[in-house]
């Protein structure tokens, strides 16, 4: 099996494992004289099995990540992390900027103060921070396509 149909196989667990969390939500208290909606102990059964393969799937993957060179300077868990790395930096920039321009009078320099206001303004360079989120985004990009075509050519690890 290729590493990305493992990966399809994982998501599809964590969705079945969210499923039966909520199916055995709805059937695990009931009224007096009222039956569950569903069995509760064959949904914690199919809980069981399921979670067995999600677990087999996250070590073989995880195994095959650590096991797979990316390139001659670092493993596929390697390039996961950076791609991680970047992509939690963009999303903090990202924060930065709404922060400085999403409200008050920083976002509308003409706005009319009311007596007694405090006027605002950005601590920061939006422009730069932009090209820097830009520039993240574009090596988020190019590494992820990176990874994505390696998935569909590493056989997962037993």
């Amino acid at each position: 099996m290729k590493l990305a149909e493992a990966l399809i196989l994982r998501s599809d667990a964590q969705k079945r494992i969210q499923q039966l969390r909520e199916r055995l939500a709805r059937s695990a208290r009931i009224q007096e004289g009222e039956q569950p909606p569903e069995n509760p102990q064959e949904l914690l059964d199919e809980l069981e099995r399921v979670m067995v393969d999600f677990v087999t799937l996250v070590k073989q993957i995880n195994r095959t990540n650590a096991q797979t060179a990316f390139n001659d300077e670092m493993t596929l868990t390697d390039a996961l992390a950076e791609r991680d790395g970047l992509g939690m930096e963009r999303n903090v920039l990202a924060g930065v900027i709404e922060a400085a321009t999403g409200s008050g009078n920083a976002y509308n320099p003409y706005a009319y103060l009311q007596r007694g206001e405090i006027k605002t303004l950005r601590a920061i360079n939006v422009a730069d921070i932009q090209k820097r989120i830009d520039n993240l985004s574009r090596q988020y990009r190019e590494l992820d396509t990176q990874i994505q075509a390696l998935n569909w050519q590493v056989d997962v690890v037993e």
